[in-house]
């Protein structure tokens, strides 16, 4: 079965909308997916799955299982371990992601975004932060920060027309190393 990563959106965050991630293997256990495991608290999950199953599939079979068994809805996000690679070997800014991955950080998006809404987001910055989008991804460096940043999600979400989930450029790495192994 191919390995593949799952990353929710908002969970465990400033002490709000908790899941255990030993709930959420669980749940992947239940839903019949193999050797789940768990990265941080922040709701990141390697699995396996049936090679039939697209990760539009997958995600649509995680979000209303989560809905049942949480009792709220969860957006998930599912790369397969080959997207995945790509994605990091893609990434525009290997300067910013060698001196600080703190603040480099990859956004899975549901959709990809149109060039104008990107441009439009590009157009939206405030700060020093730098934005490169490539299909359902965005690379988003934040020099000064993320927390005081105005490139907030909402603004990105808004702007790009899309949801999405970020992740530090060290969790992304750490990612691709529980996928090879």
């Amino acid at each position: 079965m191919p390995t593949q990563i799952a990353l929710l959106r908002g969970v465990n965050v400033g002490g709000k909308a908790m899941v255990a991630m030993a709930e959420l293997r669980e749940l992947f256990a239940e839903l019949g997916f193999a050797d789940a495991r768990t990265l941080l608290q922040s709701g990141n999950v390697v699995f396996e799955a049936p090679s039939a199953q697209t990760p539009a599939a997958l995600e649509q079979k995680l979000e209303a299982a989560a809905a049942k068994r949480f009792d709220r809805p969860i957006d998930f996000f599912v790369r397969s371990a080959k997207d995945w690679a790509g994605v990091i070997a893609k990434n525009p800014f290997p300067a910013e992601a060698q001196r600080d991955p703190a603040h480099l950080v990859l956004m899975a998006l549901k959709a990809a975004p149109s060039a104008a809404a990107v441009k439009a987001l590009k157009a939206a910055i405030k700060g020093r932060e730098t934005v490169n989008a490539a299909g359902r991804h965005a690379y988003i460096v934040y020099p000064d920060g993320i927390g005081r940043s105005k490139l907030t999600n909402a603004l990105i979400e808004r702007t790009l027309g899309t949801r999405g989930t970020g992740r530090n450029w060290n969790t992304a790495l750490k990612l691709a190393e529980m996928v090879e192994s």
